[in-house]
């Protein structure tokens, strides 16, 4: 949970002094006084908290304490955060804190809140507590955040199934996701387009890769859906539904994320036709505006290929890496940019802008060829649409573009 983070952890080294004494409660309660409850937070506005968050409480249902626990806290105000971030090297840390002052959070923020009782044996229970208090200590309580392997609903899920003996990788595991890693990033990001189109421009084939509900858990609505179709084996020998009862505690308030992607086709295509028509249209009629928007086009796809190679040769953000976008927009494009000045004058143009311009044609039929080839395939149908036409078009103008400058 990013927000209040300082409020956060000196509530958790306060909690963590109580852990300590000796009054009944949560961390010396008997085996059988413990209740396991998944808590899962619906999306928030921010684009943080568009993919939602979770908990587990671990409840004395004697005493009446319930703490939940949970691995979202990180700290804007850490040495070296921004640096961190983008270079991939996150770190995240594990909080606990009364469940009532959880909730009360997102009650306010309008985000809603389901709460799952879960069937776990007093041994389970007990093993997941001292677990949970072990990794709350201060040296074991950082971890490296990455966005789909290893964040707070991962980290949750792994928890549960430890406790738990392996059964939620058991089922989950072998049961195939409804979307990708790309699928579901869009669909959760959607209410802020340009931020989805970002991410999905910066998706490497890592985001395609076919996953299984045990890797689509890295959302927390997932794991809660998921988790109701899990069963396990009580001390006697029964099978039964893990989620022994299910109910939601506040509603949301907010606007949901669409149960689908968006299907980014259809509107990058025609963009990209768009901007390819004012291009061949302005070439001859309108020189100084074809300088312009071809300027800001090349500018832009330069800029985002940096952007692209960077993340891939500089930093740890793996989803990121081998991007076939790079053969859309690379920074080739900067050094067309003096050429589209020189035809705006009527002036000719250098060879080695034709070699510049076959360069990249040519790696666009390569990311044609590479999408069309059979395997793990990077699902970038969208950009390829965006892209080939505008080439095509700076390509055209650029090589019969002959028009004196106005005057």
């Amino acid at each position: 949970m990013p927000l209040l983070h300082r409020a956060l952890a000196l509530l958790a080294l306060i909690f963590l002094g109580a852990l300590g004494s000796a009054h009944a409660g949560v961390a010396n309660a008997p085996a059988a006084n413990l209740q396991i409850t998944l808590i899962t937070y619906g999306p928030g506005d921010t684009y943080w908290e568009r993919f939602g968050h979770i908990a587990i409480e671990v409840k004395d249902v004697v005493d009446g304490e319930a703490v939940s626990f949970n691995y979202g806290v990180f700290d804007f105000d850490q040495r070296g955060f921004l640096l961190n971030f983008a270079r991939g090297r996150m770190h995240y840390l594990m909080d606990a804190a009364p469940t009532a002052l959880d909730e009360g959070y997102y009650v306010q923020a309008g985000r809603s809140i389901t709460r799952q009782r879960l069937a776990f044996t007093p041994e389970q229970a007990a093993a997941l507590r001292e677990f949970l208090l072990w990794n709350l200590r201060p040296g074991n309580a950082r971890y490296d955040y990455d966005y789909y392997a290893d964040n707070c609903s991962t980290r949750v899920r792994d928890a549960l199934d430890k406790a738990l003996g392996g059964v939620l990788r058991a089922e989950l595991g072998h049961t195939p996701a409804e979307m990708t890693y790309r699928q579901q990033t869009d669909r959760l990001m959607s209410a802020q387009p340009w931020l989805m189109l970002l991410m999905d421009l910066g998706l490497g084939p890592y985001a395609d890769q076919p996953l299984t509900a045990w890797q689509e858990s890295f959302l927390p609505m997932v794991l809660q859906r998921d988790l109701r179709q899990v069963r396990v084996v009580d001390d006697q020998g029964h099978s039964h539904p893990l989620v022994v009862a299910e109910h939601v505690v506040s509603p949301n308030r907010l606007d949901p994320p669409p149960a689908r992607a968006p299907d980014l086709r259809g509107p990058l295509a025609l963009a990209g036709a768009l901007i390819a028509l004012a291009l061949l249209g302005m070439r001859r009629t309108m020189p100084l505006a074809f300088a312009v928007v071809g300027t800001l086009y090349l500018l832009a796809a330069g800029l985002v290929g940096l952007l692209m190679l960077a993340l891939w040769t500089l930093t740890t953000h793996h989803s990121a890496w081998a991007n076939a976008n790079l053969l859309l927009f690379n920074p080739l494009a900067l050094a067309l940019i003096p050429a589209l000045w020189r035809a705006r004058r009527g002036d000719s143009t250098p060879r080695w802008v034709d070699g510049c311009l076959l360069a990249q044609l040519c790696a666009g039929l390569v990311a044609v060829l590479l999408h069309a080839l059979p395997g793990l395939v990077q699902q970038n149908q969208p950009w390829l649409l965006f892209a080939l036409p505008v080439w095509l078009a700076l390509a055209f103008t650029l090589r019969h573009m002959r028009a004196p400058a106005p005057h």
